[in-house]
């Protein structure tokens, strides 16, 4: 294979590409020469700009400017001579400056984890097999397959074309988008906009499909050669760290203030001003969360990862505090409530139903056809009508082996389509064989606004063998026919004959009316039904558009096509209902499909309406928004009707989530609170557009993902709710000791130490908090509602006095019965708050449910927490070379019988307000449901 990247593809036909690269059109790549291939080439992605290293990071966490107000405090104790307060105080700056760095590391490895798990896939063809894989691992001489709303994931010379548009805005600046064909060979210096047989990476397919051979990846593409370097974003700050941001900012301008009343205060009383200063520029940290942001970071990303073991990854960090607000669920019906394993029961044609059994097939896995054929070889119309959907099919059957003596497949391509691949070879007909006899020669692809697509083909004489063959059962074969399938009343419309009693002849209002009345029949049984037709033609047209192509149309007949709705749908749909959230199916099928799937899942409530496009289509927005609150159902819908009814909702107030797969259904996804994209079936613009994608495409999972962002949000509560009351606490302990005139109860170091161990490991542990058992039982969060409502402020007073007081009635007990020595008292009350604080951190675990409800020891990171930081307290107190540098003091029995029954003070106090809580919140939820 060359090693020039950068050789002029367009400027050569299609055989020199190939032989040029090494690979065949059909059967791509071997294994072995793709790996060799990407060893050598590296992965397909542009390279990012080289981030920061742990010095780099380091330094940038001194920074801050009340941590340089520290390390200036401890140099001026150095030059005092108090080397042994000077050497701690750098010491645990620097701890804290490392914890910061691996926090941000962990937040960073999280995200990135989450990226490449978001990065988008390419369909290829290797050793023979179509295939799905990461398009990093794409390599040139790979074969791409294009369709409508993919991506272009390298530069490719185009080896197939049909009707193929890309819009290349983001390389050439041009919006209108490019017409393709793989079959002309262009002159060597043709400007690149002009490339009509090359696609390049990062451009998108609008319309039509292709397939090209990869011929440069990564940095050798053209967004790679021209410098646009796509480089990865930072994340911006979501709107809570924002919030949070904000919140610090003012907690530390009050915490600066009050340190300098406290510094003023304390000499005015003639205390030791290196003293005060060192104490109020200790206090200035502890009562700044600066670890907030970083934990909060990790408690989103982490929350996320654990979104994706519940086949739901979210894009982008916001959507997980809109998740939490969510208040409606919009759903598609087909692969999200239903399984997406299609298969056909039915076919209608010549006013005869004909029933097909034996087994469908599972999307992803192996089937066999054993005890599934049935003889349509003597019926002309039902074989013509297979045909049709045999030929006017982009999926195909792929031979897997054998198993237990039997012949296995696995169905490539849509799974609607694939149903009908698989009961044309029930019945003896393969669309290989087919597509030999009859090849496809011009296509007008399957269009959301259509709903159908067509396809040419030129029949061979040896394919019409048989008596029967409609296609020249009024005279001679012609020589190209059009096969056509699609919604059956649209396509219906088309036709102006019938093919009935093995001849065509003009269709009547009596055979419309009859057909009508069959798909009204196969929907009310909840199956999915498709329309056929065909159309003989004399020449091939220049201009196969849908208005030449898709006209004059024969009708041959129905598919009822059967697709179960998944089974843990409908306990999510109680669950959903239980959380105050509204699901709604949106769908393209006809009404009484809809309605006999919602009734199956328990969707469509006794008094939800149901309306259609048409109705939609008379209704104005006011109309709509005044009875979008009692509509459970919406059938026969376009893409552009789901953005009318998404505004609707959100006009009443909604947070409504909306979910999409196509290229048309972008606009919706953008205007929707919480755009959800289908991960299987879904277009890489849909993807690329949505916040959230479900790897799964199922609704569980919807509102599995609601679930954790409401735990994620309720965990990033809890510990900002136990870190401010600390801090709070703290500041209170030192402002009313200095003004009553007393000693310090706490040293400049031990605010530190308080700092960090409160700050750090209890915090991220209550960040990993599975959630409360009832959190799919309270309302959705209003939007607007404050990380700190009013239910946490009073917590926050409430919690804050408590800590005041038993630090400070630890204090004065211990000044009492050591009036000589000031480090016993000090070290009682410092033992006396962190201890307390260390078990509140069990309590905060939830803001309603009381410690018991939720078990002392299901959080086994909690444990890890507080028993690591209970370790390193005691320490601080017991061993005789940190009792100097603390100036801490080895507490016997008689302190700790004063200091055990304080502990339970804060956590007793946190209790009954939960009490109060619970009770308030229940009034709530009876109100709601009064109302």
């Amino acid at each position: 294979m060359t090693d020039d990247t950068n050789n002029a593809w367009h400027s050569q036909p299609i055989p020199a590409v190939l032989d040029a690269l090494q690979t065949h059109r059909t059967q791509g790549l071997t294994l072995d020469e793709a790996t060799a291939r990407l060893e050598k080439h590296g992965p397909n992605e542009l390279r990012e700009a080289p981030r920061p290293g742990f010095l780099t990071r380091l330094i940038n966490q001194f920074r801050n400017f009340v941590v340089i107000i520290l390390i200036v405090a401890s140099v001026l104790s150095l030059f005092l001579g108090d080397f042994i307060e000077a050497a701690a105080i750098i010491a645990i700056v620097i701890l804290n400056a490392i914890l910061g760095v691996v926090q941000e590391s962990r937040a960073e490895k999280a995200l990135a984890a989450l990226k490449k798990l978001a990065a988008p896939e390419a369909e290829i063809i290797r050793e023979g097999r179509q295939q799905k894989l990461p398009a990093r691992e794409l390599v040139p001489g790979d074969i791409v397959l294009l369709e409508t709303g993919n991506y272009i994931p390298a530069d490719v010379r185009l080896v197939e074309a049909v009707n193929l548009k890309i819009e290349e805005a983001a390389l050439t600046g041009e919006s209108v988008p490019t017409e393709k064909r793989a079959d002309v060979v262009l002159d060597r210096e043709i400007p690149l906009g002009d490339r009509r047989n090359t696609a390049y990476m990062s451009t998108v397919v609008t319309y039509g499909r292709g397939r090209g051979v990869v011929v440069a990846t990564g940095m050798s593409t053209q967004i790679g050669l021209i410098a646009q370097m796509i480089q990865s974003y930072e994340e911006e700050p979501t709107p809570l760290q924002v919030k949070l941001d904000q919140l610090g900012k003012t907690l530390g301008w009050a915490a600066l203030v009050i340190c300098g009343l406290v510094f003023v205060v304390g000499i005015i009383q003639r205390r030791d001003p290196l003293e005060m200063f060192l104490t109020a520029v200790s206090l200035a940290i502890a009562a700044v969360p600066e670890g907030l942001p970083a934990i909060v970071t990790i408690c989103l990303a982490l929350g996320m990862q654990r979104m994706i073991r519940r086949h739901a990854l979210l894009r982008r960090l916001p959507a997980v505090e809109t998740l939490g607000s969510a208040t409606a669920i919009c759903s598609d019906k087909t692969g999200t409530l239903t399984q997406n394993q299609m298969t056909a029961v039915q076919l209608y044609t010549d006013n005869a139903i004909i029933r097909v059994s034996g087994e469908g097939y599972q999307p992803q896995g192996e089937f066999s056809l054993n005890g599934g054929s049935f003889e349509v070889r003597e019926h002309g119309a039902a074989q013509l009508l297979l045909r049709c959907g045999l030929l006017c099919n982009d999926a195909f059957l792929e031979s897997s082996g054998r198993e237990d003596s039997r012949v296995t497949y696995r169905m490539v391509g849509d799974p609607t389509e694939g149903a009908l691949v698989v009961a044309a070879a029930k019945s003896g007909l393969w669309k290989t064989d087919e597509e030999e006899h009859s090849p496809r020669v011009a296509e007008v692809p399957f269009d959301s606004e259509r709903k159908r697509m067509s396809t040419i083909h030129r029949p061979g004489a040896a394919h019409f063998a048989n008596p029967l063959d409609p296609y020249k059962t009024n005279g001679p074969t012609p020589p190209y026919v059009v096969c056509t399938k699609g919604a059956p009343d649209l396509v219906l419309d088309l036709c102006t004959t019938i093919y009935k009693d093995e001849k065509i002849q003009p269709i009547t209002e009596a055979d419309r009316q009859a057909i009508r009345q069959v798909n009204h029949d196969m929907a009310s049984q909840a199956l999915r039904v498709l329309g056929a037709a065909f159309r003989p033609l004399d020449a091939l047209p220049t201009d196969t558009t849908p208005e030449t192509v898709e006209k004059e149309l024969t009708f041959v007949g129905l598919f009822g096509l059967i697709d179960p709705p998944r089974p843990e749908v409908k306990p999510a749909i109680v669950q959903a209902r239980q959380a105050g959230i509204k699901t709604v199916m949106i769908t393209g099928d006809y009404q009484d499909t809809a309605v006999a799937i919602a009734q199956q899942i328990g969707l469509l409530r006794p008094q939800g309406k149901v309306l259609t496009g048409r109705d939609l289509d008379r209704m104005s927005d006011v109309e709509l928004t005044k009875i979008a609150d009692d509509v459970d159902v919406y059938a026969r819908v376009s893409p552009q009707h789901k953005v009318k009814i998404v505004e609707a909702l959100k006009a009443r107030g909604h947070v409504a989530a909306m979910t999409g797969d196509g290229v048309n259904d972008a606009p919706a996804l953008k205007r929707s609170s919480i755009g959800v994209a289908m991960g299987i079936t879904g277009t890489d613009v849909s993807k690329e557009t949505a916040d959230m994608v479900l790897t799964d495409d199922n609704y569980a999972s919807i509102v599995a993902a609601v679930e954790e962002g409401r735990v994620i949000y309720s965990n990033i509560r809890k510990f900002v709710f136990y870190l401010l009351s600390a801090n709070i606490a703290e500041i209170l302990i030192i402002f009313i000791s200095i003004i009553a005139g007393l000693p310090l109860p706490l040293t400049a170091l031990e605010l530190l130490v308080l700092n960090l161990i409160t700050d750090g490991a209890p915090a991220l542990a209550l960040g990993l908090e599975k959630g409360d058992p009832d959190i799919m039982q309270q309302p959705p969060r209003p939007t607007n509602e404050p990380v700190i409502n009013r239910d946490m402020l009073w917590g926050i007073v409430f919690l804050s006095i408590a800590d005041t007081f038993i630090t400070l009635t630890s204090f004065s007990i211990g000044l009492r019965w050591f009036p000589d020595n000031l480090f016993a008292a000090e070290t009682m009350a410092f033992a006396t708050l962190t201890f307390s604080e260390l078990l509140r951190a069990y309590g905060a675990r939830s803001e309603r449910q009381s410690l018991f409800t939720m078990g002392i020891f299901t959080n086994r990171w909690m444990q890890v927490a507080v028993a690591s930081s209970a370790i390193i307290l005691l320490a601080i107190i017991y061993l005789p070379f940190l009792q100097p540098v603390f100036d801490s003091y080895p507490l016997s029995l008689r302190e700790w019988t004063v200091i055990l029954p304080l502990l339970f003070v804060p956590v007793t106090t946190l209790e009954i307000v939960k009490f109060f809580l619970r009770r308030a919140s229940r009034r709530r939820l009876q109100s709601l449901g009064a109302a």
